[in-house]
């Protein structure tokens, strides 16, 4: 029988349960050499875990924690393809498939340079915990591959596409394991994977992959989703303390789906977004970022920050990138949304955005700021949003898009918009009731992690040892 949430638990035997996950962390590291970043995801999730140990020992007696850091399966695969020239080349692809304690396995597929076995593991370890706290019935694995689909023409994009679909087709279904799109997959390589899987499968399954196109199986709102739930799980940290987005400052990092469409929700509900950035550099729009010649510049020309800010006007700054990171967190704000890449905001800018006057910060990219940029905003009693909670919007109305495709229905955009609203406040108030019965009231990072948790391992428990 677990034990009582509400027992009281002594120090002495948390003490105890932190030495035991000190050593679950030392052997991962162990066994992981080189993952830096699988390495960070999983000592930010267990460093949290101690308290759940002390109350529900049969976590520990199943070695749940053991269970959940080693994925179910690995999968890593050669993808040759030729470019427009009739030159051949090698990449390497990738798709772990972490959990199916909740659900088929579900996450991302990201064409990326940077791309590698530890970058995919740490983004399917976090996809565990984020897709639990949807409520949906979804498991965690993420993939893609080292290829870069920046410059290479539509015929070539296809042609990969065609090859890294050949051989993960054998592992995929709308029971088994259902990608989607992340960094470098859009509409256009989703289309192209889909097309390879229909072929090779003689199927037309259409949940096995989802931001499928509206005219084929796609979801309304799968295009807004990540970037309208981080806004929204700002909203209701917000809300939770008396206040609102209305007339609140924003600054967003990234210019790309993420960071577009949380733009356009800020300034739905009343902000003023003052900034937006890429590789390049970033700019400071006092006037409030133009959503629509944004999108045009990013989505239609395809060009850089710095094209927005020429064509903006006069007003408007642009700041080259000076090193490492954007520089954004400079400005000040109310509301900070990195939406770019991990590691983007680091404990300087954490600094920075508090002497500017910072009252939350969301993360729209996954694990964006370093474990010491969220201490600094704890300490400062600024709420933070972890991105397994404040990003979570995007893989939820992925689900949404199975159920669709499972009833053969098609939703609009209000009611599908309507759904996702729900589903965030659900994550928001899981958090939040989780991190106070634990003894950590408006921790929002303590919250997501021990609600994610608590629901895949009681499904581990249920279902033995496999």
């Amino acid at each position: 029988m677990p034990t009582n949430p509400q027992t009281v638990t002594s120090p002495a035997s948390f003490d105890a349960e932190n030495r035991v996950i000190e050593a679950l962390y030392a052997d991962v590291v162990r066994r992981n050499k080189g993952e830096t970043e699988f390495h960070q995801a999983v000592h930010e999730v267990l460093e949290t875990l101690g308290p759940v140990l002390a109350r529900r020992p049969e976590f520990a007696d199943a070695r749940i924690i053991e269970r959940i850091c080693e994925p179910e399966r690995q999968l890593m695969f050669r993808v040759p393809w030729t470019d427009d020239s009739g030159t051949i080349h090698v990449n390497r692809g990738f798709r772990v498939e972490f959990s199916s304690a909740l659900g088929p396995y579900k996450g991302g597929l990201r064409f990326h340079p940077s791309v590698n076995l530890g970058i995919v593991k740490f983004l399917g370890f976090e996809q565990i915990f984020k897709n639990a706290l949807t409520g949906l019935s979804i498991g965690g694995g993420k993939g893609g591959s080292d290829f870069d689909p920046k410059g290479s023409s539509d015929a070539e994009i296809m042609r990969f596409c065609q090859s890294f679909m050949t051989e993960l087709y054998r592992h995929l279904g709308e029971h088994t394991d259902v990608p989607a799109g992340d960094i470098g997959v859009g509409g256009r390589e989703i289309g192209y994977l889909f097309g390879q899987y229909k072929r090779i499968t003689n199927r037309y399954e259409s949940g096995v992959l989802t931001g499928k196109g509206l005219g084929w199986g796609g979801a309304q709102v799968r295009t807004e989703a990540t970037g309208y739930g981080c806004v929204l799980f700002t909203a209701e940290m917000l809300r939770s303390r008396g206040e609102g987005l209305e007339g609140r400052r924003v600054a967003v990092s990234g210019s790309g789906n993420v960071a577009l469409y949380a733009i356009e929700k800020a300034q739905q509900l009343g902000a003023t977004v003052v900034t937006c950035s890429d590789s390049s550099g970033y700019v400071v729009d006092e006037k409030g970022i133009d959503l629509e010649l944004l999108k045009e510049v990013k989505e239609v020309r395809r060009g850089r920050v710095a094209d927005y800010a020429e064509l903006r006007g006069s007003h408007v700054r642009f700041v080259e990138a000076a090193g490492e990171g954007t520089g954004v967190w400079g400005v000040p704000c109310d509301v900070a949304l990195p939406c770019a890449t991990q590691n983007e905001l680091d404990e300087t800018d954490a600094l920075a955005l508090v002497r500017g006057g910072v009252k939350a910060v969301a993360e729209g990219a996954n694990m964006p700021t370093t474990p010491a940029a969220v201490r600094v905003f704890q300490e400062a009693g600024v709420a933070f949003g972890p991105g397994k909670a404040a990003n979570a919007g995007g893989v939820a109305t992925s689900a949404l898009e199975m159920q669709q495709n499972a009833s053969r229905d098609s939703w609009t955009f209000a009611r599908t918009e309507e759904r996702l609203a729900g589903i965030m406040r659900h994550i928001h108030d899981s958090c939040a009731t989780t991190a106070e019965r634990y003894g950590h009231p408006g921790n929002y990072v303590v919250g997501a992690n021990i609600a994610g948790f608590e629901l895949v391992a009681d499904a581990m428990l249920a279902q033995g040892l496999v």
